[in-house]
Parts: C-alpha cells; sequence; structure tokens
C-alpha cells in the first residue's frame, strides 16, 4: 500500500486534513468579491488550501487566475510573470495564446516557443527601459477587462506575495493598490508564508497597500482533527496508532501540516501491517528525520552566532509564549541584556529562522527545533 501520508508539495483533497472552516470562509470570500490576505508560517498549506477553493468554484461562473510571485524580481519580471499567468488562464487552447496575449497586452512582446516536451510555451518581453509603469497599469488592469468580457466572476490569487518587499521600489503596490480598489466583482487573495513582513505590508500605515485588504491568518491544526485523520489511515493498511501516540506525535509538530505529515509518514513505514505503533518505532522516526538534517542544521548553527545559539536554546526549550525579552530568559540563557536579545530575535527573524507568534516567537522549522532540544 501507498503510504498515505504525503508532504512537501500541493496536496489533493485525500490527503487534506480538515480545514472545512477556512475552506467554507475563503470560498465565500471569493463569491463575494472580497480582498483578502491570507497569511501563515512557511509549508502550513496555504498553496493546497486555496487551490482546493479554486477548484470547488464552478467554472461556469467563475475565472480563476493563480500567479505564484516566488520566481519574481522586480516589477519587469512581475509584469511579465502576471501576464503569462492571464493569458494561460483565459485561453483554453494553445493555439490561442498569442492572439489572446496580444488582445490583453498592447505594451508587451508576447512569444511562443515549443519546451522539452514540445508543448508551445509563452513569454513575455518587457519594451520599454527601467520604467515599466505602462505595463504594470496594464496587466493590473487585466482583471476588470477579464471578467466585463467573460461575463464570470474573477478570482485572482497571488502567492508568495511578501515578494514584492524585495523589490527595488514599491511601484508595483502603488499602482496595485490603485488597481484593486476600482475592480469590482473582482476577487483578490493575497497569500504570504513570511508573517511579519506581510503584517508590515497591509499594517504599516507609510505603505501603499496599508489596510487594502482583510486579514485572515491560518494556525496549525488541532490535535482532535489530527487523530481521526491519522487513525484512519493507519487502520486502512491494518496498523493502529493510539491516541497517546497521535498525542505525542502532535506535540513535536505543534499541529503544523508539513511536520505532523511527515512524522506521520515515518511513523508509518517503521509499523508492520497488523502490529501497533510502539515507543522504539516512535523513535526511530523520530532519529531517522532528525539525522537526516542534521548536516544542514548543523551548517546552519555554526553560522549562528553566540547570541543566536542561546536565544535560539530558549526558544526550543520553553513553552510557547515565552517572553525571550524577560529578565528571566536573558539570565538564564545566557544573552546578559534585554536588547542582545532583541538583536538576536531581529536577525532571525531577517534570517526566516523564527517567526512571530502572539507576541512571542516561535521556531519556523519544527524539526530544527527538535535538533537544537537535542544538543
Amino acid at each position: 500500500m501507498i503510504n498515505p501520508f504525503q508532504y512537501g508539495g500541493v496536496v489533493g483533497p485525500d490527503a487534506f486534513c480538515n480545514r472545512e472552516q477556512e475552506l467554507n470562509d475563503l470560498r465565500r470570500a471569493a463569491e463575494n468579491a472580497e480582498r483578502v490576505f491570507v497569511y501563515a508560517e512557511r509549508r502550513l498549506g496555504k498553496t493546497s488550501l486555496i487551490k482546493r477553493v479554486l477548484g470547488d468554484l464552478p467554472e461556469a461562473k467563475y475565472l480563476t487566475v493563480y500567479v505564484d510571485l516566488w520566481p519574481t524580481d522586480g516589477p519587469a519580471s512581475f509584469v511579465t510573470t502576471v501576464a503569462k499567468a492571464f493569458t494561460e488562464a483565459t485561453s483554453t487552447r494553445s493555439e490561442k495564446l498569442l492572439e489572446t496575449a496580444k488582445t490583453l497586452f498592447a505594451h508587451l512582446t508576447p512569444s511562443l516557443t515549443l519546451d522539452e516536451a514540445g508543448k508551445p510555451s509563452l513569454q513575455f518581453g518587457v519594451r520599454s527601459g527601467k520604467d515599466q509603469g505602462p505595463e504594470l497599469e496594464e496587466v493590473l488592469s487585466a482583471p476588470a477587462k477579464i471578467a466585463a468580457r467573460d461575463g464570470r466572476r474573477l478570482v485572482v490569487v497571488y502567492d508568495e506575495f511578501q515578494r514584492l518587499l524585495e523589490y527595488d521600489s514599491d511601484s508595483v503596490e502603488r499602482v496595485l493598490r490603485s488597481a484593486v480598489q476600482q475592480h469590482e466583482g473582482v476577487a483578490y487573495l493575497f497569500l504570504g508564508s513570511r508573517k511579519h513582513l506581510i503584517q508590515r505590508m497591509f499594517l504599516d500605515a507609510s505603505r501603499s497597500l496599508y489596510r487594502s485588504a482583510g486579514h485572515y491568518p491560518l494556525g496549525p491544526i488541532a490535535t482532535e482533527h489530527w487523530r481521526p485523520f491519522i487513525q484512519e489511515r493507519f487502520e486502512q493498511a491494518g496498523k493502529r496508532i493510539d491516541d497517546e501516540a497521535v498525542e505525542t506525535l502532535c506535540q513535536l509538530t505543534e499541529g503544523h501540516p508539513f511536520y505532523t505529515q511527515h512524522l506521520a509518514h515515518a511513523l508509518w513505514e517503521r509499523t508492520p501491517e497488523g502490529n501497533s505503533v510502539t515507543e522504539a518505532a516512535f523513535r526511530e522516526a523520530v532519529d531517522v528525520l532528525l539525522n537526516r538534517e542534521a548536516y544542514a542544521y548543523t551548517t546552519l548553527w555554526e553560522a549562528l552566532t553566540r547570541n543566536h545559539q542561546r536565544f535560539l536554546r530558549g526558544l526550543a526549550s520553553e513553552p510557547p509564549g515565552v517572553k525571550p525579552f524577560s529578565s528571566d530568559f536573558v539570565q538564564q540563557y545566557g544573552l546578559r541584556t534585554p536588547s542582545n536579545a532583541q538583536r538576536a530575535a531581529d536577525s532571525l527573524l531577517k534570517k526566516d529562522i523564527i517567526d512571530r507568534e502572539d507576541g512571542s516567537f516561535i521556531i519556523t522549522d519544527r524539526f530544527f527545533k527538535l535538533w537544537i532540544q537535542r544538543l
């Protein structure tokens, strides 16, 4: 039997645990043409969730456009990436791609090439020099034009939206805000995975996108939902995992979908058919996962400063919600002063090793946290 626990990519409905409320809320947001920012830490399943929402919308009434901004590095690549996504979403036939692209984007130069499989691949060139103002306005006004022409409600998803903060200018943010405010009948879902950066984009009054969308944070999944999901998949293979083992698993992973599915995958592999999960199998599964990452974690750890290491040891050792700038924390973990702890936190945030969580911080990689606990 194929291992039923999936991790590391976009998962289908069969591998989805709960998220019923989130699916309903975001489906309604799309139906109501709302503007929503969906944010959570990395690997929490935002993309899988959104793609399932898009898949549930009837094609007769909705046209969906998914734009992955991760490969972009500035206004020019933003323009070409968005144009390509809109063209491919609105053209159902490959031979019509070029015609559709020319109709939608007069300021761009589209071209078709064949990929390695012999299929047509659409590319765009930006005509102007450093100033992509006309191209930006054209691609960001496209949703309203498409919605009016197509007669269906448009749902536009921008994934990895925090990439805009790494651009040399805020021109994309400024034009995007203006466009979004004017578009009726178009739903916008902005997905971001570095919460402290994304919150700054939408909560900082000096930023162009300040308060331009509603906020929808995603959190981990509760043990009460993981329990039937995990036990059912063990039982389907003639294996058993009791409530206590599921509780332990979820405590180690803190209910984070990626790490929970990953550890469950390893545990399932080490439990023979007809047997129950044992403590030995549990230890072996954790050991295998940490040993696989040992080289990467050691390299990362050795590249950190002493204060970084002390701060992370404290986060890994203390319960969630610890106050890392308190005198007790600072003294116990050798940070000397609250300002040292603050500098360590700021640096680790920039490195994406920790993230903010309910007035405190979390180590984003749950297995890295376990590895630190073993030092």
